[in-house]
């Protein structure tokens, strides 16, 4: 007598094999039969015109925070998600001294789009080591699976105080921050996550700890995973951090690397192939590279008050110092302050950047001032060609004209979709960049694997809907070496 029976199903293995009529027992937690004539069970769900595939396995979220006030990790399991890894991009809540904690809150605050009220009212600090994050969570129970890397930023900050947006560390403070990512591995991360992306700041526009970080700080760290074995190194790449170096990390540690974002750039549209190129070469000498992709055009919603998209330009660092609401728009309409914008924008090949490739789509949402509702719906672009005028200054004087709460949406990368189609079908990509529990001002793309099956199988056919399922459940698996998981099998 099995626990739950789900039969009358198309059935898709995960593994890319083809339909087949019939379904799945599950006893004890575990698959015990798959086909047809399977017995009797207590549960019987019966599947008749419906998919039955593996959950989802959701790479590059943010629940870190979430999850202690939220175990199931909304919205992603209404989404077809059953397993999520947090901790992406090395921004996590652990370890935290209690002196840190509003600190480390603030810093999501600005880098990753969420709401200082909402960390502060509904973060559980029941712990201060990562050890302790992942004892207080197994505590409280979640409803995913979770796997959890330790994030350099916050071990920085354990480790170097104040000094962690400063500096690089001393030998001995990389032998301790070393010391705790073992530790971490140990107690059962899935690996050590960090960001060199240099619109990665936290309050005030000060850089993430980890972006203070030299070569040998990261290589020692990333060497804590070889000594245990174990572990997935992943980072979001700056434009500083090259591909042959990240092959230098995995030759040295021996574990795998995750490359993130790579995204199709309307600026540079040939750079993320040849970023593939160099991984595949990688992978020829044994080194296990991966290029994290994603399957949605990256868009964005935000205002000119809190404009995340702008905050890749150097230039714009004196807008994220202004001290109030008049200096910044004093920075805002000052003709050198927007000149060297205009320069900066014209560089090419500046990866993963808002860019003059930007202003055909950038569609104003909604607006404060009655006289302006004409402009809804309308693009910068379009507006700043039928004006004569340059589209900064258009941009810029709609905002300070009454609008820095006016609605902007951008469609920043990923956006032609015949080029995305090739990673898409990468043999090395991973399908991932939700960023779900992140930038929740801005997007929401926690339903990434729904909108591959949606729109890039059923809609376009670009993949089968086996091969779609395989690149979001068992290839994203075995790439972070989450066992049992991702594939319709007896044992799983």
């Amino acid at each position: 007598m099995h626990d739950l029976l789900i039969d009358n199903a198309s059935v898709i293995d995960g593994l890319g094999g083809p339909p087949r009529a019939g379904g799945v027992a599950v006893a004890d937690g575990r698959i015990v039969a798959v086909g047809t004539e399977l017995g009797a069970a207590r549960q019987r769900v019966d599947a008749r015109g419906l998919t039955l595939a593996p959950g989802i396995v959701d790479l590059h979220t943010h629940y870190d925070a979430q999850l202690t006030w939220d175990p199931f990790a909304t919205p992603s399991t209404a989404l077809g998600v059953t397993t999520v890894v947090i901790g992406n991009c090395g921004f996590t809540i652990a370890p935290c001294r209690p002196a840190d904690r509003d600190l480390t809150l603030r810093a999501l605050t600005h880098v990753e789009g969420m709401s200082l009220e909402a960390l502060r009212a509904g973060v559980r600090w029941d712990f201060e080591t990562y050890p302790d994050y992942l004892d207080a969570m197994e505590r409280r129970g979640v409803v995913p699976n979770v796997g959890s890397f330790v994030g350099h930023s916050s071990v920085r900050t354990f480790v170097l105080g104040a000094d962690a947006t400063k500096r690089a560390a001393t030998d001995a403070e990389i032998a301790e921050m070393r010391r705790i990512v073992a530790e971490a591995v140990r107690a059962g991360a899935i690996g050590f996550a960090t960001s060199t992306l240099e619109q990665h700041n936290g309050e005030n526009g000060i850089p993430m700890p980890s972006r203070l970080a030299d070569a040998r700080e990261l290589l020692a760290l990333t060497g804590a995973l070889g000594e245990a074995g174990r572990g997935v190194f992943m980072l979001t790449k700056g434009s500083t951090t090259t591909v042959p170096w990240l092959e230098e990390v995995a030759a040295t540690s021996g574990r795998p690397v995750m490359i993130a974002a790579m995204f199709v750039d309307p600026g540079d549209p040939t750079r993320v192939f040849r970023e593939v190129a160099e991984i595949e070469a990688a992978r020829r000498r044994g080194r296990e590279l991966w290029a994290q992709v994603g399957c949605f055009p990256l868009g964005m919603e935000f205002t000119l008050r809190h404009p995340y998209p702008l905050e890749a330009f150097l230039a714009w660092r004196p807008a994220i110092e202004a001290a109030d609401e008049a200096a910044y728009r004093h920075v805002l309409a000052d003709p050198s302050f927007r000149k060297r914008l205009k320069e900066e924008a014209a560089i090419p090949g500046v990866p993963n950047r808002f860019s003059n490739k930007t202003w055909p789509s950038l569609t104003i949402m909604s607006v404060e001032r009655p006289e302006h509702h004409a402009w809804v719906g309308q693009t910068i672009g379009a507006l700043a060609a039928e004006s004569g005028r340059d589209p900064f200054d258009v941009f810029l004087d709609f905002g300070l004209d009454g609008e820095l709460d006016a609605m902007f949406d951008c469609r920043l990368f990923n956006t032609d979709e015949d080029e995305v189609r090739r990673l898409l079908r990468h043999p090395y990509a991973a399908v991932a960049l939700s960023d779900a529990g992140a930038h929740l001002s801005f997007l929401c793309d926690a339903g990434f694997g729904l909108h591959l099956f949606g729109h890039w199988v059923r809609e376009r056919g670009d993949l089968t809907l086996p091969a779609a399922v395989k690149r979001v459940t068992s290839d994203v698996a075995a790439a972070y070496r989450i066992a049992d998981r991702g594939r319709v099998v007896p044992g799983a």
